[in-house]
């Protein structure tokens, strides 16, 4: 029995009478931020300890005293009424999706984050600093205490409630302090990153994405081998593959071999009897090795490292990566095996949460459920991952895709609960990886329990949301809304993976551009000889390489608490950022969502005709870190729109209307206008055919002739006001925006032809070729 007690903690503090009022308390039974109420009716068994120790953060934790001990708690919050809110909650047992309300009872079951918005009435926000009339953002981060994991749900009488569960019936506690962490702030973004870290410094278990490596497969085009061949994949497939996409002058640099190439098998006839007839067996991992589909035809002693070598010796990718579930296979390591032996295994049947069986009710007849899974002793674990790592490394093999890994949380009854299990195995799969590949070549998939996300300390990559499905066309818009809003939340973990797709499909140029602007790892999953080559170069440059940005995409401001995907209305906008350009994305996702009724994803009615939304600068959050210099920046930008070719130049909140129909998107290359001298302003835009075309500018310096005499805009003779230069990744047609033409463009020492567009404003000019070996970027002059 397992007791949680306040003396492992700061001791909990009713509210008392401070000199400087808290940015959140609880006062008069209210949850009161920033002097607005939040929530109303606060039981008197919830409790308030500071965050003064986690650092100079506006914000506390939330805890309950229970009369009686359980290994469940719910506890009521309060009631939410009239606020409007975003949250990320478990739809299935691996995956979050978003959800948007206005009250308590709109939370769903499994929320494990929450962000509310809370205005003063008004609806008109001041940019001067006064908070008075700004909307404050209050975020909600349900935690890990002790060995209990917290989440939150509402109710139907609109209280919000928070869950408290240790997923063993011997795992007991009556008394939480550290539970729930709530923080506010005027920029909702800097907010979500300061509550996390704040509870980083508390906790110690975990670091967030800037603190972490990222793997290399980032900046370099990748295939998986998913949905080409599922598990029926060979290596001849995987050659296959690699060789469809090298003719095209798109070269994938990284692989991903997927489920398929390891040992297997069911078990027993007589094994079987015991279990479901009308449920599949599940296979279980049988040897560390590969099967025999990945060894050598001619010599069976080598195994995958044949595989390997054909694709960095004959295809030149960089990296390899392999998957595995993160309990070895989706039926774990099957028991009585000698080769398996030392790991330890045996039968454990999942016991599933309840709010994951209200989501998710499919889970009561889940092969999983049914036949159980193989569980290595968790004492065991790190010699597996360690024995299994050591030998796919010493084969060449650069990383891996551990799958399953929400699985964990079913799995702790008698090992010190669910909480206990995740640790122990992340624990010893982050020391395995850290030893044996040196890349920190991890991706995290079917993985969104705080559980796993509050103990991750290596892994540096996410899958952020539920598989691209090219066979379901429910699942497209879905998808889309689901990565970026889930970005909110899990980027600040690790760097959201937006998932492969097929360049070859309807929907590709909607997924691809998406990708584009994920700031995430770019693959497909196309079958050989199945692709879109004119997308795949608007994504790939002919060196493998790719255009990334700089964050984790995110939606925009406006679109924080708007539902994309339900309310009929609202188009999806997401930013990000360049060096020196930004970037937003606007999709039209209406039409299909997860239903709180059916308990799975389904279509429902929405206009045909086309939404009407707007794009500003500001769109882009942190458009400031892109102008060479903030002191003579007035906030204009100029425009660049991807699928029409447009250039718009938009003062400091002017709009530029976007229309689109469902599954229809537009890209925008983003750029703050530097003013040289009067009549003369310039703004590179990049690699204009490419979806991320600000990616390629890696360096901007602007020199301003001194002495150049300009009167209304004219310059006297043909005098140089000024003269931009620019080192631009890549090759292809580059785009900038220039007031005036220039007197000359060069490219190295040579200069280049280019073409001028005096109504837009828009300078293109041809960059033929990659830059030379010894180089990373060309340098690009323009004369003014």
């Amino acid at each position: 029995m397992y007791y949680v007690c306040c003396n492992l903690c700061q001791a909990p503090e009713k509210e008392t009478d401070m000199t400087v009022t808290p940015a959140v308390r609880i006062a008069d039974r209210k949850v009161i931020v920033k002097d607005r109420t939040v929530l109303t009716g606060v039981p008197d068994n919830v409790i308030t300890t500071s965050a003064s120790s986690s650092g100079p953060v506006e914000g506390i934790f939330i805890g309950a005293e229970f009369d009686n001990e359980s290994n469940r708690h719910v506890v009521s919050l309060g009631t939410l009424r009239d606020a409007r809110f975003m949250a990320c909650f478990r739809f299935k047992l691996w995956w979050m999706a978003q959800k948007m309300g206005d009250r308590g009872s709109d939370i769903p079951f499994e929320t494990q984050f929450l962000l509310v918005e809370i205005n003063d009435g008004s609806h008109i926000e001041s940019d001067d600093g006064d908070e008075s009339n700004q909307v404050i953002y209050a975020v909600f981060l349900p935690l890990i205490e002790g060995p209990f994991r917290a989440c939150l749900q509402g109710n139907s009488n609109d209280e919000l409630e928070l869950c408290l569960e240790s997923g063993d019936d011997d795992i007991k506690g009556s008394s939480f302090a550290h539970s729930l962490f709530i923080s506010a702030g005027t920029d909702p973004y800097a907010t979500i990153f300061e509550a996390i870290r704040a509870v980083k410094l508390h906790v110690n278990t975990f670091r967030q994405r800037h603190e972490k490596k990222l793997p290399g497969i980032v900046d370099y085009f990748g295939w998986c081998t998913w949905d080409a061949f599922y598990q029926e994949v060979t290596q001849e497939g995987v050659e296959a593959g690699l060789a469809s996409l090298s003719a095209g002058r798109t070269p994938p640099r990284f692989v991903i071999i997927d489920d398929g190439w390891q040992s297997v098998a069911v078990d027993s006839q007589k094994d079987q009897e015991k279990e479901s007839d009308d449920v599949k067996p599940l296979p279980r991992l049988t040897a560390i090795k590969e099967n025999e589909k990945f060894q050598k035809q001619d010599d069976r002693s080598v195994g995958i490292r044949n595989i390997v070598n054909i694709a960095k010796e004959k295809y030149g990718l960089k990296y390899v990566y392999v998957w595995h579930a993160i309990t070895g296979y989706w039926g774990g390591v099957r028991p009585g095996v000698k080769e398996m032996e030392e790991y330890d295994s045996f039968m454990r049947y999942p016991n599933v949460s309840k709010g994951v069986v209200e989501n998710e009710p499919m889970w009561k007849s889940d092969p999983l459920k049914v036949h159980g899974l193989g569980l290595m002793n968790p004492k065991s674990v790190y010699k597996f991952y360690n024995d299994l790592h050591k030998y796919l490394a010493s084969n060449g093999v650069d990383g891996v895709k551990v799958d399953v890994q929400c699985i964990l949380e079913t799995l702790g009854a008698g090992l010190g609960g669910r909480v206990e299990v995740t640790k122990q195995y992340h624990q010893a799969l982050d020391a395995s990886v850290s030893r044996n590949f040196p890349d920190n070549g991890c991706i995290a998939c079917m993985s969104h329990n705080n559980d796993a996300l509050y103990c991750s300390k290596q892994t540096a990559i996410v899958r952020a949301s539920d598989d691209f499905y090219p066979r379901d066309p429910v699942s497209h818009t879905i998808h889309i809304a689901a990565v970026a809003y889930n970005s909110v939340f899990l980027g600040e973990f690790m760097q959201p993976d937006w998932d492969m797709f097929h360049s070859d499909h309807p929907a590709s140029e909607y997924h691809g551009s998406a990708r584009a602007i994920s700031g995430g790892p770019i693959y497909v999953s196309d079958a050989p000889g199945k692709h879109n080559f004119d997308l795949l170069k608007k994504l790939v440059l002919p060196d493998g390489s790719v255009l990334r940005p700089r964050l984790p995409g995110r939606p925009t401001r406006d679109c924080l608490f708007n539902d994309p995907a339900r309310d009929g209305i609202s188009l999806l906008k997401i930013w990000n950022m360049n060096k020196y350009t930004g970037v937003v994305g606007v999709y039209n996702c209406q039409g299909a969502a997860w239903s709180s009724t059916e308990r799975k994803n389904t279509f429902h009615h929405t206009q045909t005709e086309a939404l009407t939304g707007v794009v500003r600068g500001r769109d882009v959050h942190l458009v400031s870190e892109a102008a060479v210099d903030l002191t003579d920046w007035n906030g204009d930008c100029a425009i660049y729109c991807h699928k029409t070719g447009d250039v718009i130049t938009l003062a400091h909140n002017a709009a530029l209307p976007v229309s689109l129909k469902v599954l229809d998107f537009d890209i925008f290359t983003i750029t703050p206008i530097k003013a040289l001298a009067p009549g003369f302003s310039f703004a590179p835009f990049g690699l204009i055919n490419m979806f991320n075309a600000g990616g390629a500018i890696d360096g901007l310096t602007y020199q301003v002739r001194s002495g150049a005499r300009v009167d209304n805009g004219s310059v006297h003779g043909d005098e140089m006001v000024g003269k931009i230069q620019m080192e631009v990744k890549g090759c292809g047609l580059f785009g900038a925006f220039s007031s005036e033409k220039p007197r000359k463009c060069r490219v190295g020492s040579a200069e280049v032809e280019f073409s001028y567009d005096s109504g837009s404003g828009l300078i293109t000019l041809k960059l033929d070729h990659m830059p030379d070996e010894n180089r990373k970027c060309h340098i690009v002059e323009v004369e003014l």
